[in-house]
């Protein structure tokens, strides 16, 4: 596991210059599968069995961003989550990014092998929120 995961996002800021070049390879080099597109963002593509457990590891990586105050965007799909991440306030790459990408990398590996619980907030319902019938809705 790379030594970014043990590390803690930072707020950025601003003023300070994009990852580029050797400095930036060396960053891709410490999180494996992760892929620095234009050196402007990283993403990787993280595969499951279906839905359910794909939207279940996109609520888990959405609490991780929460505690580390870094947010990747996240697109979901049957079997799949791609997320690509960058800091936005100098749209480029920064060491957030990639230890933000090692604690995801992290999280992937303890869910693959069942040991993540889902975090209570994920799991229990909120009494206050009443879901919506959007069958009735829609016939309206």
């Amino acid at each position: 596991m790379s030594d970014l995961a043990s590390k803690f996002c930072v707020p950025c800021r601003g003023g300070v210059p994009p990852l580029k070049g050797e400095e930036l390879a060396s960053f891709e080099k410490r999180v494996d599968g992760w892929s620095a597109i234009d050196e402007h963002h990283i993403t990787k593509l993280f595969k499951f069995t279906n839905f359910r457990e794909a939207l279940r590891f996109v609520n888990l990586v959405g609490e991780l961003a929460e505690e580390q105050g870094h947010h990747p965007d996240i697109h979901l799909a049957w079997g799949k989550v791609e997320i690509t991440t960058w800091t936005h306030k100098i749209n480029g790459l920064t060491e957030n990014d990639f230890i933000l990408a090692a604690k995801i990398d992290q999280l992937a590996t303890a869910f693959a092998d069942g040991k993540v619980q889902d975090s209570p907030k994920l799991t229990e319902a909120d009494p206050q929120v009443q879901p919506k019938n959007y069958a009735k809705t829609s016939q309206q």
